[in-house]
């Protein structure tokens, strides 16, 4: 038994909850279980119970044993003074406020209807990657579709903790952070907290005064990258060199003691030279890039907006000082997608809601129009019969898997909770 159960079925009062009585042999009645509080403190706040010819009003309070109680030593905090009722699995020790005043108990089990709990365990028996992999098929449409719209905007919310952190360090300047997100973004998984603490160790306003000319842009991030070769033979790695030098004494930048950026397993495409060339290119051909994305729901516009190349050079180039055949080297329509979906869109997201906005079905009208990812995740989803078809469908089931069944926390999972009752 877990406490989880407990709170689940005091919550949607799944027990036979007509003759309550409680250990001490009081009748309880209930008039307002409470609010469900999932953080420290009592389980559930703001309680209206008729406890014997008494009302009250206060917390309650939720353990698998009664013992649990002093196990948590709630009895030295105050945060308990006003438990009016201790709800448990099992009684096995009467319970005492810190005043030495007993607090009613009520021993669950003897409500609960044995199918309800089976359901419960059959839930929670361990398979081979989720819980409900067996039985997620089953889950009521409707109940579904309204738990993916939630769980994108958990999504969202979480990555808007990181955009509010870059807010504050840049003096609230959306472009600065859009700047910090993207590079982050263009770094991909192996090289992106890399490139994070690259763009963070030049001040934007260096970046929107030096993007007139992309010379000048790509000697910083590859300077500041630790990119740019001493003793080079190369002409362009020399200019670069050259102006990095000039440029860092010019704006007291410190040269930042980064990890290495990664090049292995990478294909020649996603180098971080490449990467990095892009990012750059893109900063010289798009001025005030934020103010043009802020609102922007057109899909077509953003592909328009990330239509960039890279610099001659790295046309003949992926690394410094070894030439290859010539190729564009634009970014691709997936890579844009990846861009609109981790920056773009919680960047809008975030920007509605410090401006009061209310901007829910445009974003998910946007992230509809774009492809689904492919992964591990959600090719595992498929497998059990949960097929993904656009962006919006694969960022819910990644919030599912990673903040839900990777925490078992299936009793505060809409399809957890439909599957128990039902």
């Amino acid at each position: 038994m877990k406490e989880d159960f407990i709170h689940y079925v005091w919550l949607y009062k799944k027990f036979n909850f007509s003759n309550l009585i409680t250990q001490q042999g009081q009748p309880v009645t209930i008039i307002h279980s409470g609010n469900y509080l999932q953080n420290s403190g009592p389980d559930f706040f703001n309680a209206q119970l008729i406890i014997g010819d008494q009302k009250w009003a206060g917390t309650v309070e939720m353990h698998v044993k009664s013992s649990d109680w002093y196990v948590h030593q709630h009895e030295t905090d105050d945060q308990y003074n006003n438990v009016i009722l201790h709800v448990v699995w099992e009684h096995d020790a009467p319970i005492f406020r810190k005043d030495a005043t007993e607090i009613p108990v009520l021993e669950l089990k003897k409500y609960v209807d044995s199918e309800e709990r089976r359901r419960y365990e059959s839930l929670l028996t361990p398979k081979s990657w989720i819980y409900c992999e067996n039985q997620i098929q089953q889950v009521d449409a409707f109940v579904f579709s309204n738990w993916q719209e939630r769980l994108f905007f958990e999504r969202l919310e979480r990555k808007s903790i990181v955009i509010q952190e870059l807010l504050q360090l840049t003096d609230n300047d959306w472009e600065a952070v859009l700047f910090c997100l993207l590079a982050k973004n263009f770094g991909l998984n192996t090289n992106g907290e890399a490139f994070l603490k690259i763009a963070q160790s030049i001040s934007f306003s260096v970046i929107r005064k030096e993007s007139v000319e992309l010379t000048y842009l790509e000697a910083l991030l590859f300077g500041q990258a630790n990119l740019l070769p001493e003793n080079a033979e190369d002409n362009y790695a020399k200019e670069l060199l050259s102006w990095y030098d000039y440029l860092k004494i010019k704006y007291k930048i410190k040269q930042a003691l980064f990890e290495p950026v990664e090049f292995f397993k990478h294909r020649p495409d996603n180098f971080p030279t490449i990467r990095l060339a892009q990012l750059c290119s893109l900063y010289h051909v798009q001025r005030n890039l934020f103010s043009k994305i802020c609102e922007e729901n057109s899909i077509s516009t953003l592909y328009k907006l990330f239509d960039v190349s890279v610099s001659m050079y790295w046309k003949t180039h992926y690394n410094f000082e070894r030439e290859s055949p010539k190729k564009e080297k634009k970014l691709s329509k997936s890579f844009i997608d990846l861009l609109i979906i981790n920056t773009i869109i919680p960047l809008q997201f975030a920007y509605a809601v410090q401006h009061g906005k209310e901007n829910a079905e445009p974003l998910i009208q946007m992230i509809s129009q774009l492809p689904a990812e492919k992964n591990a995740i959600i090719d595992k989803f498929q497998s059990f019969g949960i097929p993904s078809h656009n962006a919006f469908q694969t960022q819910s089931l990644l919030q599912l898997k990673k903040e839900y069944c990777n925490y078992k926390k299936c009793l505060h999972c809409s399809i957890g909770i439909d599957l128990i009752k039902n």
